[in-house]
This record gives structure tokens, C-alpha cells and sequence, in this order.
């Protein structure tokens, strides 16, 4: 009895420091020119997936109801972070792209950074999360 308390105990407090290293990102999209559609946020841990689709750490869509839209990625571990943003104008849930493969669909990285001549890097645009922290990302079109 006396082993399952303690494992029990042990357990508790385990849970407990994980809780306390959590925290929130708090995203916010900026330069909506239209309520069509749905903001999604995409919020990538790994550097070797960033920007790539359905390789997601978390996914978020929000409906447009003004000129900015915001969400929270709750309970995060600490790290670094990178978030993608794009306006699914058509809501297919893609963000859509011409023939040489540029959105047609406005988009954004978070530290506002711009493509050159490809997307961005993980590090570009990565944010370390060692405190609750809130970003803006202001669309590209």
C-alpha cells in the first residue's frame, strides 16, 4: 500500500512540473480584406516539416469576423515554434496555389517574414516559448 501511494505520489507531482512548463501562444492574423472563408493558423515544433501541409504540431481555423482574427495554442511545451498562416478564402481547406506554385490565397509567417525565393525558413520565423507569449502576423497578398 505504502509503494502505491508513493507511485502515486510521485506521479502527482510529475504531472504537476509538466503543467507548470506549459504555456500559451497567442497568434493573432492581421490585414484581413475580406470575411469570406476561414483563417487557418498551423503551428510547427520540427524544422524538417515546417510549412509543409498536414504535417501540422497543432492546427486551428477560425471564422473571420473582422479585420483580425486571433487563437491560442494552449498548454505548449517549451521550445521554439513556427506558425503559418493563410486566408481560406473558398474554405477547400487548401491553401491555394498558380501554376508555379505561389498562394493565391493571402498568407503569412510568423516574425512577418517574407518569402524571397522560397518560403522561409523554421528558424526564420521560429518564436522560443518560455513564457506565455501573443504574436501578429500580418497577411501577405
Amino acid at each position: 500500500m505504502k509503494l502505491l501511494f508513493c507511485f502515486l505520489l510521485i506521479l502527482g507531482f510529475s504531472s504537476f512540473e509538466k503543467e507548470h512548463n506549459a504555456y500559451d501562444l497567442t497568434v493573432k492574423a492581421t490585414g484581413i480584406k475580406s470575411k469570406n472563408g476561414q483563417i487557418e493558423f498551423a503551428l510547427y515544433k520540427d524544422n524538417n516539416v515546417f510549412a509543409k501541409e498536414g504535417k501540422t504540431y497543432k492546427l486551428i481555423r477560425k471564422s473571420i469576423t473582422d479585420d483580425e482574427v486571433s487563437c491560442t495554442f494552449k498548454d505548449l511545451p517549451e521550445g521554439k515554434y513556427a506558425v503559418c498562416i493563410y486566408h481560406d478564402a473558398n474554405n477547400n481547406h487548401l491553401c491555394d496555389k498558380n501554376f508555379f506554385g505561389i498562394p493565391t490565397e493571402a498568407y503569412g509567417f510568423s516574425n512577418n517574414r517574407k518569402p524571397i525565393l522560397s518560403i522561409p525558413t523554421f528558424d526564420d520565423c521560429s518564436v522560443q516559448l518560455n513564457a506565455n507569449k501573443s504574436i501578429s502576423i500580418k497577411l501577405i497578398y
